[in-house]
């Protein structure tokens, strides 16, 4: 059990800032705050409707165990589509997000309304 927990332990240390640092910055490109990928809860609400620009219903589809898994890989990849990137890499947000969301943060992919 010492071992699980060390691992677990490593695996958020490496993953979760990552992936909260890309957030942070998807967010501000998309001209949204940057404290609310931070917010728990709410920065779920503020991706599907101020960065996806989905309707309520995908937020409420996220939220729904069993429905979670595909409502956010669509999101995402309309999320990836949002700064002109392909369907694909809308999948490696939700597969490798602690890769792919600095990338689409910090890179050089621009926000289109």
């Amino acid at each position: 059990m010492d071992d699980l927990f060390r691992y677990m332990l490593l695996w958020l240390v490496v993953t979760v800032p990552g992936a909260l640092l890309g957030w942070i910055g998807v967010f501000r490109k998309a001209g949204l705050p940057g404290w609310a990928a931070v917010t728990p809860g709410y920065n779920i609400y503020v991706l599907v409707i101020g960065v996806a620009r989905l309707s309520l219903l995908w937020f409420i589809l996220v939220l729904i165990p069993g429905v979670q898994l595909i409502a956010a890989i669509l999101v995402n990849v309309e999320v990836a589509r949002r700064f002109g990137r392909s369907e694909a890499f809308g999948l490696g947000l939700t597969l490798l997000g602690p890769v792919f969301w600095p990338i689409l943060g910090f890179g050089k992919a621009r926000y289109q309304e």
